[in-house]
């Protein structure tokens, strides 16, 4: 469904249905599953935060769940992957079109790309993954890694 969007996502830095109650909460979530996985380094969660505070990612996609795709300065990973959150109740990010806005963000897609080449490819799948509202509805309800394959093949 969303051309392999599963191929850089690891599983074990899935997290369905976060508690996080604000978008630093999530950021740090993920960036810790990346840092533990081996995939950044330990300062990747403080750049992407930082990142996000001067260059929101917040995606309107009119839905109350929009998406949020942080990521930071290559510098900071080490092998590229993408981390995955949904969320029991939306956090707030700016808007990348107009950071004066909030956002409420049900889906995160943590970016750890170090090579620009890769990270066209990476925003294209993630990109598919959010234009398929059908897919954003099947994440919406994924309670297992499985829900999730069968999703992002």
């Amino acid at each position: 469904m969303s051309d392999g969007l599963m191929h850089l996502l690891d599983p074990e830095a899935i997290v369905l249905g976060s508690d996080a109650s604000t978008n630093e909460e999530i950021i740090r979530i993920l960036a810790g599953k990346l840092e533990t996985l081996g995939y950044v380094k330990s300062s990747y969660a403080d750049a992407v935060v930082r990142r996000e505070m001067a260059l929101p990612t917040g995606l309107p996609l009119e839905r109350p769940d929009n998406v949020a795709v942080p990521h930071t300065d290559p510098e900071h990973v080490l092998k590229p992957g993408i981390a995955l959150g949904t969320l029991k109740k939306p956090v707030i990010f700016a808007n990348m079109e107009d950071p004066d806005e909030s956002l409420p963000v049900g889906f995160v897609f943590l970016l750890a790309i170090n090579d620009k080449d890769k990270q066209i490819d990476a925003l294209q799948m993630v990109m598919a993954t959010i234009q398929n509202s059908e897919a954003l509805d099947g994440l919406r309800t994924a309670r297992t890694l499985d829900d999730v394959r069968a999703l992002l093949g």
